[in-house]
């Protein structure tokens, strides 16, 4: 597959592609556990991606994107815009092959995700998530260096890494459980990580999961059309998750698998965040908790195959023991 997505960066993600991906990513790292959790009377199955060496699942797209770069291409670097997770697993990669990166990152991002993105070796640059673009600032900075703009979620590559999660939840139950799991909630910014998972399990039945008011993705499968965040929408510790408005690219796969939306509270976040931590002995991040969250809310039906997403553990602990009332110390 190399150099496909830089003479065609517009096809669209494949089972296939996500084989690769998986392949790639289990050349680098091992895979990430798959944590039983008891559950209104059932077992359900928490992939704990807040293990992964940057806190988060986002190393993999990083991973399978920057191995299609040519050696001239990776010569110039590469920028990608996040607030903290997508960074730190460009970062990741970007280090692992030798190149430069450059990430644009929200002013006010986590402490914890800026200070890991530049211990990676990464530059920052910051903007002003309600004012400025970050889509134009990469593509400045692109077009003044040379360098390739890795996005977070609207590329092929980066849904089919980030679907190298999904690759791994089914390998894990079907060696568990002797089957892949029937059902997927997966914690929804931009959408790759569910779309990405969606094309690994092509069984399953797909819920995306985002913090109430930030439910673009659930209200464009809703109405059939893509659905950007309204005016004003109300403050959130989910900072991995303020996605403004979803690509047609995640969107068109989530639709076509009949995927359903979910919101949750910051109250249910916290108390996910919190059974994540003395139940699972995992630190996550508020983004990263929806999903179990949306699961211990009773918002959807659990069966003993339902897989969940603990997608990033990046909390600074004092947000961490503020959100949950956990002492760390």
């Amino acid at each position: 597959m190399t150099g496909q997505g830089l003479t065609d960066p517009r096809r669209s993600p494949t089972a296939q592609g996500v084989a690769v991906a998986a392949a790639r990513v289990a050349a680098l790292l091992p895979p990430t556990p798959l944590l039983p959790l008891d559950l209104h009377g059932v077992t359900i199955w928490c992939k704990a991606e807040c293990d992964q060496p940057v806190g988060a699942f986002k190393i993999r797209g990083g991973i399978h994107r920057i191995a299609d770069l040519t050696d001239a291409q990776a010569a110039r670097g590469v920028v990608a815009f996040s607030s903290g997770n997508h960074a730190q697993g460009v970062a990741w990669a970007a280090k692992e092959r030798g190149i430069a990166a450059t990430i644009v990152m929200p002013s006010d991002a986590p402490a914890a995700k800026v200070d890991g993105t530049r211990r990676l070796g990464a530059s920052v640059i910051f903007y002003e998530r309600m004012t400025e673009s970050r889509e134009d600032i990469a593509a400045r900075l692109a077009e003044e260096t040379g360098a390739t703009v890795i996005p977070s979620f609207d590329d092929p590559w980066i849904v089919e890494g980030q679907g190298s999660c999904g690759h791994e939840i089914r390998a894990q139950m079907i060696a568990q459980l002797g089957q892949g799991p029937d059902r997927l909630l997966i914690c929804c910014g931009g959408g790759g990580l569910a779309s990405g998972s969606a094309l690994a399990n092509p069984d399953a039945r797909i819920a995306v999961v985002e913090p109430d008011g930030w439910d673009d993705m659930g209200a464009s499968l809703r109405h059939g059309v893509i659905q950007p965040v309204g005016p004003n929408p109300p403050p959130t510790a989910c900072d991995a998750l303020q996605t403004l408005k979803v690509s047609p690219i995640t969107f068109d796969i989530l639709r076509a698998r009949g995927a359903v939306g979910i919101s949750v509270s910051e109250e249910e976040v916290a108390a996910a965040m919190r059974i994540a931590w003395t139940q699972l002995g995992r630190m996550v991040e508020p983004g990263g908790a929806v999903a179990l969250a949306a699961a211990l809310a009773g918002k959807v039906a659990l069966s003993d195959r339902t897989a969940l997403t603990l997608s990033g553990g990046n909390v600074d602990p004092a947000t961490f023991t503020r959100l949950t009332g956990i002492d760390l110390s």
